[in-house]
């Protein structure tokens, strides 16, 4: 809390210039709040800088990813910039700076068993899937290196993603998968189904 504390304080220029020009191409609201499962699938709500207008369709479902994100969202994206209102969330207990980042509630019933241990500790900023290929990773490892995280976590483990976060944001490795401006839904038919498309 003390880092984030520092952190919150130190970016709230880039923050608040990031905020005004969310404002002016997208109008408000700039912040995307959107409900997660935090720590045992406890749902919070999650603030990040708004990155994708809100165009719908004629029978008003929300378009692909791809139609949404703008250009000022793309470039808050790359440099991870976007992230930065989930230091509030650090702050409020809901989440540490290290741990599996928080998935929508919908994904919830889609864990298998093994899997669901991600929820054993509080989600993070950043985490061990995040430095070993971030978004471009598979589902099914990307969820394994989480269940890795939770039974190896220690201070020393947390110092080096910290660490390994930085290189990753400026080098922007694994912001999106391939073939998608983020990620592909997990398993939107159920543990065992496959398919993509809402965001992650």
């Amino acid at each position: 809390m003390v880092v984030a504390s520092v952190a919150l304080v130190v970016t709230s220029p880039v923050l608040l210039i990031g905020a005004v020009v969310v404002g002016l191409t997208m109008g408000r609201p700039v912040i995307f709040v959107q409900e997660r499962a935090g720590r045992d699938g406890v749902p919070f709500r999650l603030c990040k800088l708004r990155t994708m207008r809100d165009a719908r369709d004629s029978s008003g479902a929300l378009l692909a990813d791809g139609d949404r994100l703008t250009r000022v969202g793309s470039f808050l994206r790359r440099w991870s910039l976007d992230e930065l209102p989930e230091l509030v969330n650090v702050l409020r207990g809901e989440m540490s700076l290290v741990g599996p980042r928080p998935l929508p509630l919908a994904y919830l019933p889609r864990y298998r068993d093994d899997e669901r241990r991600r929820l054993d500790v509080l989600p993070g900023l950043t985490g061990w899937a995040q430095v070993n290929g971030r978004n471009a990773t598979a589902w099914d490892e990307r969820l394994a290196l989480d269940v890795w995280y939770v039974d190896h976590r220690s201070l020393a483990l947390d110092l080096r993603i910290l660490v390994r976060t930085v290189g990753v944001a400026l080098r922007h490795q694994g912001i999106s998968a391939e073939g998608h401006v983020t990620m592909p839904e997990l398993r939107p038919d159920g543990p065992g189904g496959e398919g993509s498309g809402a965001r992650s």
